[in-house]
Parts: C-alpha cells; sequence; structure tokens
C-alpha cells in the first residue's frame, strides 16, 4: 500500500477512520495516538490492559490497534475508545550461520549466507515496501505475495497470504506484546498456530479486541547471489502468467525474483487489488469473504465444475474441502458491480471480480455491509453455505 495516495488530514481535525483505511469509510475516534517507536507503544500498550472475556464480547475494549487499515472496517458512529496507530517502521536482514560438526564433534560454520537471510520487519512498515526490499536484494520467499495492503505487523494474524504462499511458509517468530500478562512475549510459527487465514492472534482476538499485540515479524528466506530465482510457483494462474508448466517439476517452476514480483502485481492491478486513489475497486478491504472449507459431503452436492482443494481433515480424521467463495458468489446470481441498485450507487462488489466490496467514492460502512449481507444471503439461498467476513468489523457487524 502507498500511504502517499490518501489524502493528508488537517493536523487540528478529528481524525477518522475513512482517512486511514483502505475501504475509506468510518468515523472518528475519541483519541488517536500514533506511536513512531516500539517503546512507546508498549508504554500506551501497559495502561490498556486487557478487559475481561465478558467485555471484550461486548466490545467494551477501549483500545484498537490500527497498522495499515487494509482489513478494518469501523462503524459510521466510529469509536469511542483510544486507537494505537502504530507508525514505526525498520527493516533488517543477517545472515544465518549455517552449523555443523566436524570430525571431532565440534560445532563448525559453513559461513554466512550459507542457509539463508533472517529478516526483521517492524510492525508498522509498510508490507509491499518490505517485499520490494527483499527482492532488490536477491532474498526468495515473499515475492508471491507482492501487492498486498497494510502494515507487517498485521501478517501473521491471518496468515496472509496469495498465489500458493502463505506468510506461515516463511514466518520464523513474532514479537508481541501480552496483553493478558502484561509482557513482552516472542511467539514461534509453531506457537502462532497456523492455519487457513488465522492464527493464534486472531483466535485470541474478540469483537476487534487483540490479547496480543504484534510489534515486529521475523522471517527466514534464501539469499540467491545474482540473477536470483523465486521459490518455485504453486498458483497455476501465476505459472501460465510466467509461461511455466502448472504441473512441471518444481525446478522447472522458478523465474527471476523481479519477474514474478512484476507479473503478481499486474494479476494484482487487474483484480483492483493494488491500491489506486483513482481506481474505486481498490477502495475496500481486499477480500470482502474468507474461502469457505466443507465437510467432503457438502462439497460433494456442488456443481461438477465447482472449484475444490483438498483443506485437510478435521478433528475427526474426515477429510475437509476448501471451496472458492468468489465462485459461490458468481454463481449465486451476484454478478461484478452486484449491490449498486441497493445503496445508490454508493458501494457494490468490484467490477473486476466478486470477492471485494467496494466504496464508489461516497460510501458509508453500512452501504458496504449492506452489499456484502446480500451477496451473503444469495450464497445461502442458492448453496447452503455462509461465507465468513474477513476484515475485522468494530462496531458493526454482518
Amino acid at each position: 500500500m502507498n500511504t502517499a495516495e490518501f489524502p493528508v488530514p488537517d493536523p487540528q481535525a478529528p481524525r477518522t477512520f475513512s482517512e486511514y483505511t483502505t475501504a475509506r469509510v468510518g468515523g472518528t475516534a475519541g483519541r488517536w495516538i500514533v506511536v513512531e517507536s516500539e517503546y512507546d507503544a508498549i508504554d500506551l500498550l501497559q495502561n490498556h490492559p486487557l478487559p475481561t472475556e465478558a467485555e471484550r464480547a461486548a466490545g467494551a475494549d477501549t483500545l484498537l490497534v490500527l497498522g495499515g487499515g487494509s482489513n478494518l472496517l469501523v462503524a459510521d458512529s466510529g469509536f469511542s475508545g483510544t486507537v494505537l496507530h502504530l507508525a514505526f517502521t525498520g527493516i533488517s536482514a543477517a545472515p544465518v550461520h549455517a552449523q555443523r560438526r566436524d570430525a571431532q564433534g565440534r560445532e563448525v560454520s559453513d559461513g554466512p549466507g550459507t542457509d539463508g537471510v533472517e529478516v526483521t520487519i517492524a510492525a508498522g512498515h509498510n508490507w509491499d515496501a518490505a517485499v520490494a526490499w527483499t527482492v532488490e536484494r536477491g532474498l526468495v520467499g515473499l515475492e508471491t505475495l507482492s501487492g498486498i495492503p497494510g502494515a507487517a505487523g498485521a501478517t501473521p494474524v491471518q496468515n496472509v497470504g496469495a498465489y500458493g504462499t502463505d506468510v506461515s511458509h516463511t514466518l520464523l517468530d513474532a514479537r508481541v506484546w501480552d496483553r493478558a500478562e502484561d509482557e513482552l512475549v516472542t511467539l514461534t510459527n509453531a506457537e502462532l498456530e497456523f492455519s487457513y487465514r488465522s492464527s493464534l492472534l486472531k483466535r485470541t482476538t474478540v469483537a476487534g479486541s487483540p490479547r496480543y499485540v504484534v510489534l515486529s515479524v521475523r522471517f527466514r528466506l534464501t539469499h540467491q547471489p545474482g540473477p536470483a530465482l523465486s521459490s518455485p510457483v504453486r498458483y497455476a494462474e501465476l505459472a501460465r502468467s510466467l509461461n511455466l508448466a502448472p504441473d512441471a517439476p518444481e525446478a522447472e517452476r522458478r523465474a527471476s525474483l523481479a519477474a514474478v514480483r512484476e507479473t503478481v502485481l499486474r494479476l494484482r492491478a487487474g483484480k483492483g487489488m493494488v491500491l489506486d486513489a483513482t481506481d474505486h475497486d481498490t477502495w475496500s478491504t481486499g477480500s470482502f469473504f474468507t474461502n469457505p472449507i466443507v465437510s467432503q459431503e457438502v462439497a460433494a452436492r456442488l456443481p461438477e465444475d465447482a472449484p475444490t482443494f483438498p483443506a485437510g481433515t478435521d478433528a475427526h480424521g474426515h477429510g475437509l474441502i476448501k471451496l472458492s467463495a468468489a465462485w459461490l458468489i458468481d454463481r449465486s446470481g451476484c454478478a461484478k458491480g452486484f449491490g449498486a441498485e441497493l445503496v445508490a450507487g454508493r458501494a457494490s462488489l468490484s467490477t473486476k471480480h466478486t470477492l471485494a466490496v467496494t466504496n464508489r467514492g461516497q460510501a458509508t460502512t453500512e452501504d458496504l455491509l449492506t452489499v456484502a449481507r446480500a451477496a451473503r444471503e444469495k450464497v445461502i439461498a442458492t448453496f447452503g453455505i455462509t461465507l465468513d467476513p474477513e476484515p475485522v468489523l468494530i462496531g458493526c457487524r454482518l
């Protein structure tokens, strides 16, 4: 996301969420505090301990954490509490020394860069800028996550992913403030309990009230000298766009890092998924619904051409299937641009694809929710499947 594309607010005027979120809707906040260091963030967090479970469920937390504003939908009435706006940035890399044992059993190093590079990114750092930084330096692992709007600290919360890659594939750990225990902790990849578009961070967030606040994230990437090649391209659409055979061996499904990034940006822009102040299809929270994961029995009742993907097993060992929310919406009768007639043209599904609910210029939060509700009801009526919203909803509900 390029924050320069947003209008510069009047410093004397109350700040509104419409100025700081990619959907460009939402009212004012009671207090708006911009912190430019981890120290200042922790200082404020210590003054806002985690409320009780009942208070959180009732939406009574007085703190709202804001990064890039790309996955957030706030009520038109705003938020009466304090906004903690994480604005501290920074990115650094350190070579990893490969360790092995010599003939005498002593640990020796093969030198820097043998196994990879550890990249640490501050929570408020623009995510796409961070991806670009790694690509420019020949660091492999994040290239297909180009163009995703928002800040780096938000990426592990919902296990951000695109074109066959999730952040969980390369994330080592996240440095977080635990509001329940009032302490700074580091959660490893395993401790974050990643799943499809979810994590421990998301599952312990109640009605927008987070237990854990991410302060920085650390990734393990691979360095390649010279023209670096990408990780094997997993996503068929991306592979074809790069003139790679989707079913070829992994070694034959690589392209230059720069080519992968450029192609991903082009594909996302074609779907209105790269923020552009002049394109109302990008005035959204991105994908409004997650792809539903259902039982094999439910999937079997869908038309034969329904896209389906294996999604592991449930707690009883039964197979699960991931469906395409965009396909379900489209096939239920909600075409591109659906919903405009419901809100006098102020909002609609994207005119480029059916998964984003977009602000056509003068929309309110309620306008976006009206369109989203109508699309969800169509899917329920057609397929009996309920879609879950992906963005965090504050002071409003679907």
